[in-house]
């Protein structure tokens, strides 16, 4: 069964006090399993987001520990922010991550607010999809009045605690209230203003989300609101779903900001955000000057604004996943305040595993090792690699035929064939690895005990198992890299044809990984006992291969009758 993994993140009303905030932040990583990901305080607000992934009950038990902790460090009497909140762990949202439900990671925020609430006598909301009543569903429906309304609230019948006691205590005038929430992925996105005007930032915010501003009579902000048949305030709806908004001032920066929280970004992306923010401030005559994320981002969120901005510069989309990060970072302006460093703020990166990979080492490495007296990386490794570096000479012709001048209107052209080149150089990246990965399962199969029947039959079925995957890479390495000719072989015909002799390498290189990746199908599957799988994989191949000499015969004589 695959690992669940659930992201938490507690906003902490502690930002200035920087040993504070390591003491509270690192009493997660005394729980064994989970990885603390992100630390980020904010003076102005006088708050910290932290964020911390893991498997549910580890993450529960950090989460606990963390808000215990921060009970004990923080006073709520004593605090002042830019930020609306009303506890010293004043929200704590859990995030499913991976092979875990929104609904499920729901039970475990209920776990998480019945301990709280008994074992540290801490007040408490349920919001968003672990509400227990509509009401409730909007934080800011349970964080109204803040901390200087709490003794009334926790009194108000309406509003009795989900969890913990409903009196202002002693301990509680401590430590405030909580919301914990189970909620999709939410980004905190701020937008930078050259402006100081709180109000005017605000009327950008009121522009844009989702829950606009309060339809008035006359001056639209001092006019008497307009009331609906219920009594209720008309509201004027924003431009963008899935989209809260306030104005605020940032003392450190002495910039006003307008602060996002982007609750879905399936429906509204932090690139168009940002855009619209860009078109409303400058009707409004201020100009946006970058932006800002509080805490992490997934990868794609960052590669979908990277195209957004690529594809209105009339510009490849078929570059590599760095240099999309970089136009993703420069057109948001991230850097703007402070730098934005991608292997600290992006999701995917800081779970990247520490496990030694072939593709990451350095080019005369990557030859040591391979020249090494270890069987691995051997013929299958290579020529997944010799593929990957052919494709990528075939995507380098497009991306240069689509910056071409002249050529403007074929640049779409130009970014999908470059784009396909991207997904095949990604496929035998992989396989590199891989196929010293299969090599190893083999290897680990002869290590197997023999000393019973029983222990003899596994062993050799495993052998037979990870001879026929051994047989199985080398044959996608095949496959990959001979579906991948067509990119040299259509900008052979297409693209730039000062670049006849790159495609042509390309081609070249294709063909030899095709037949390095043919020898080894071939040498692992004279072992496989299931001959009727050995042979019909060898058919395959061996139509694979005899295609194959055709495409460089053909490609060959199209140079030739060129140059």
């Amino acid at each position: 069964m695959q690992k669940q993994l659930i992201e938490c993140v507690p906003n902490i009303s502690e930002g200035r006090d920087t040993l504070k905030i390591q003491t509270i932040s690192q009493v997660v990583e005394t729980v064994e399993g989970v990885k603390l990901l992100d630390v980020d305080p904010g003076k102005a607000t006088n708050r910290t987001v932290i964020t911390f992934v893991g498997e549910p009950d580890r993450v529960i038990e950090a989460a606990f520990l963390l808000i215990k902790k921060a009970a004990e460090l923080i006073d709520m009497s004593k605090h002042s922010g830019a930020h609306p909140r009303f506890g010293a762990t004043d929200v704590c949202p859990l995030v499913p991550i991976a092979n875990i439900s929104l609904e499920e990671t729901a039970h475990y925020a209920h776990q998480l607010g019945e301990r709280v609430g008994k074992e540290l006598g801490i007040p408490g909301y349920f919001y968003e999809k672990a509400a227990k009543e509509e009401k409730r569903k909007n934080l800011a429906n349970c964080r109204s009045g803040e901390y200087e309304g709490l003794a009334k609230k926790l009194t108000d019948p309406n509003w009795v605690p989900d969890f913990g006691p409903a009196e202002f205590s002693a301990s509680v005038v401590k430590t405030g209230a909580i919301a914990i929430s189970a909620r999709d992925f939410l980004i905190a996105y701020n937008v930078n203003l050259n402006s100081t005007s709180t109000r005017r930032a605000n009327a950008i915010a009121f522009d844009i989300r989702e829950a606009g501003r309060t339809k008035r009579e006359g001056n639209p902000i001092t006019g008497k609101p307009v009331l609906d048949a219920n009594g209720e305030p008309v509201r004027i709806p924003g431009k963008l779903k899935a989209v809260k908004g306030i104005g605020w001032y940032i003392e450190e920066y002495g910039i006003a900001q307008i602060s996002y929280n982007l609750t879905n970004i399936s429906i509204t992306s932090m690139h168009e955000v940002f855009d619209e923010s860009c078109k409303v401030a400058n009707e409004r005559g201020m100009r946006v000057t970058g932006s800002e994320l509080v805490g992490l981002v997934p990868l794609q969120a960052m590669l979908d604004a990277a195209d957004y901005f690529l594809k209105k510069q009339e510009r490849s989309l078929g570059i590599s996943e760095s240099e999309k990060i970089k136009i993703a970072i420069k057109s948001l302006g991230l850097d703007d305040l402070k730098p934005f460093h991608p292997e600290e703020r992006i999701i995917e990166y800081m779970l990247a595993s520490d496990e030694k990979k072939l593709i990451d080492l350095k080019l005369n490495d990557f030859a040591d090792e391979t020249a090494g007296e270890s069987m691995a990386p051997g013929g299958g490794s290579i020529s997944a690699y010799v593929g990957a570096l052919g494709v990528s000479l075939g995507t380098m012709v497009a991306n240069l035929s689509a910056h071409k001048a002249g050529w403007d209107e074929r640049w779409e052209f130009f970014s999908e064939w470059a784009e396909k080149g991207q997904a095949y150089k990604k496929k035998l990246m992989y396989l590199v690895d891989e196929d010293t990965n299969a090599f190893n399962k083999i290897i680990d199969g002869f290590r197997m005990p023999k000393g019973s029947e029983n222990e003899i039959e596994a062993r050799k079925k495993a052998i037979e198992e990870a001879t026929k995957y051994a047989t199985e890479i080398p044959f996608q390495v095949m496959e990959t890299a001979f579906q991948s000719m067509e990119v040299p072989q259509a900008m052979l015909k297409e693209g730039l044809q000062s670049s006849l002799s790159d495609a042509g390498v390309g081609i070249l290189c294709a063909r030899a990984a095709v037949m390095g990746a043919y020898f080894n199908v071939r040498i692992n599957a004279k072992d496989i006992k299931d001959r009727a799988f050995a042979e019909d994989i060898l058919s395959k191949a061996a139509k694979i291969y005899n295609a194959t000499l055709a495409i460089e015969k053909e490609t060959i004589a199209l140079i030739d009758s060129k140059m």
